[in-house]
């Protein structure tokens, strides 16, 4: 069996292995972890074995194998609803439906639920998982189990996602960001709680700054009132959404420079460099400034007003 490309895991993918080596295959799989733990690679990856017309399964070259990769394959479908954040219980309903034609290439039909469902969809999914055809196997993905109703988690085989050892995960992230600095990569592993799909984002993320997040971190450092104003004065013409954005991402700054004078290591060099400069109670003021711009923001004062009042507070 090839689950290579998932990283970690180690218990879960021998297990796995072991079980669709067997053709032992549960109608109902409940995949869980937080977001970038590896839930739909996972699901992908044991679509693919069960699918897979190879020998060593998943094989990656045979025509199911290559369907499901390109996303091609009929028997594999994604159940979601972009619209809402659950599946509406009608999407559901109509999923349903399509169950009971059988597969058109495979012995098996794989439907796959990578978005929450409420009660009232997770219901109507259960009216299938009580009496599945023999062909059907369903994954659904959460990132707390918690959330499924019990009628519908006890008819289910749980699959956790494991956080990656630390060593495994700055590896891959070294090689992956070859330009990347080891503080900042050891940040990124250690914010991500050990998952790689954070950790991805958070690096690819931190790169180039908005010239205004510069100077803002310059005018902090050193305590530059002049350049604050200089700074702040041409934003005054902003766009609301515009501002809210650049504020957001001067708050996670501030709280990641907080976070560095408590010992945790800072993903950005923007971050070390104001952590290093300024003390916790001064970051702690600052990053209450600027929630207090967020909400002035959101609640419709004008930005020339805000930026005003935030190039007063900051001083």
């Amino acid at each position: 069996m090839r689950f290579d490309t998932l990283l970690g895991n180690d218990r879960l993918k021998q297990n796995l292995a072991q079980s669709l080596t067997k053709n032992h295959i549960s109608h109902f799989y409940l995949i869980s972890g937080p977001r970038g733990s590896g839930k739909k690679t996972l699901a992908k990856l044991m679509a693919q074995a069960i699918l897979c017309q190879g020998h060593s399964k998943p094989c990656g070259r045979c025509d199911a194998c290559r369907k499901l990769l390109s996303g091609n394959h009929p028997d594999y479908i994604t159940v979601e609803d972009p619209e809402h954040k659950n599946v509406a219980v009608k999407i559901v309903r109509q999923f349903r439906e399509d169950v009971f034609i059988r597969p058109n290439e495979s012995d098996y039909k794989i439907y796959l639920f990578p978005q929450d469902l409420g009660v009232e969809g997770q219901n109507a999914l259960l009216k299938i998982l009580e009496e599945p055809p023999k062909y059907g196997v369903f994954f659904l993905l959460t990132d707390n189990p918690e959330k499924i109703l019990p009628t519908v988690r006890s008819r289910c085989t749980e699959l956790k996602m494991q956080a990656l050892p630390e060593e495994t995960l700055q590896s891959f992230l070294a090689a992956r960001f070859p330009d990347a600095s080891p503080e900042a990569v050891a940040a990124a592993a250690v914010r991500s709680g050990g998952f790689l799909g954070q950790a991805l984002e958070l690096l690819e993320s931190g790169g180039a700054v908005p010239p205004q997040t510069e100077d803002l971190i310059r005018a902090l450092t050193e305590k530059d009132p002049l350049l604050l104003t200089q700074t702040l004065t041409p934003m005054e013409k902003w766009k609301r959404d515009a501002l809210s954005e650049i504020l957001q991402s001067w708050l996670a700054l501030t709280e990641e420079a907080l976070s560095l004078r408590s010992g945790v290591q800072a993903l950005s060099p923007l971050s070390r460099t104001l952590g290093q400069s300024r003390t916790a109670a001064e970051l702690y003021d600052i990053s209450r400034s600027l929630k207090k711009a967020l909400e002035y923001t959101g609640a419709n004062v004008s930005p020339a007003a805000v930026c005003g009042w935030l190039t007063w507070a900051l001083r």
